[in-house]
């Protein structure tokens, strides 16, 4: 298929060069600062265009929390299914599934394209659901990334919370800034840390007086989420164009990973 890459730093380029191993074209690539990108500019409305000239049959977009919202408002209207990788933007994803509604066309996006990132989102439900049966456990998460990352905690670490909150009826409430006090008991701790070139470890802590419980996640390169990303471009042109995937509606990784 043919894909248009809006973002074309380090993530970008490794899109890119899976995409192509898969067989794909890579027809446009998108990026202000980019000195070998097809396109420098950040321009939401003139990136839509520059898509929609390209004849590409999906874009993926990993840019910037800053970016984000107006590249969607201007991708989405064009037509072009939209997979969305940027994260820090999920507070509007209601605003977001009323216009791939009112323009009929799809989008799908994931706090984390990692296949093991999100069977280790399954993993972590059964667990919370298991452990909350004991009133003994306390639980916490805690994340690590590059200091290049513009957001914390990550898009991932959020959706860990959101499991473990839908399964373990002891914690209600979501807690990502530093404590100043004793945590009550229904808090959930939500911990970040940015350092050096890390590419991603996500920890969950079951605690008990007698004993720790410990899950984790550790990426070993960006690569797990570029092929993620592309296949869910792909998955989600197939399925378009089969007829197996309905247009006007956000898909996300648990519709891809059954």
């Amino acid at each position: 298929m043919k894909i248009a890459l809006v973002g074309y730093g380090k993530m970008g380029h490794m899109i890119e060069s899976i995409a192509k191993k898969r067989g794909n074209d890579v027809v446009l690539t998108v990026d202000p600062f980019a000195p070998d990108a097809t396109l420098k500019t950040s321009d939401s409305a003139e990136i839509a265009a520059a898509v929609k000239a390209s004849g590409a049959e999906g874009v993926i977009e990993f840019t910037h929390p800053t970016s984000v919202m107006g590249n969607i408002s201007a991708l989405v209207p064009a037509g072009v299914p939209v997979v969305v990788g940027t994260t820090g933007w999920l507070g509007q994803l209601d605003k977001v599934g009323s216009l791939v509604k009112e323009h009929n066309n799809a989008l799908f996006y994931a706090a984390n394209f990692s296949v093991g990132v999100n069977l280790f989102y399954k993993v972590v439900a059964e667990a919370a659901k298991l452990i909350g049966e004991y009133d003994e456990y306390d639980v916490a998460t805690w994340e690590a990334h590059h200091n290049q990352k513009a957001d914390s905690p990550s898009g991932t670490a959020l959706e860990i919370a959101r499991q473990i909150l839908d399964n373990m009826p002891s914690k209600t409430e979501m807690v990502t800034d530093a404590f100043y006090q004793k945590p009550q008991p229904h808090q959930l701790h939500v911990s970040s840390t940015r350092v050096g070139s890390v590419p991603g470890t996500h920890t969950v802590f079951f605690d008990s007086p007698a004993d720790t419980i410990e899950l984790t996640h550790t990426a070993r390169s960006r690569e797990g989420f570029a092929l993620g990303a592309v296949r869910a471009c792909e998955w989600l042109a197939a399925g378009i164009a089969g007829g197996s995937i309905a247009k006007g509606n956000l898909y996300t990784m648990t519709d891809l990973i059954k």
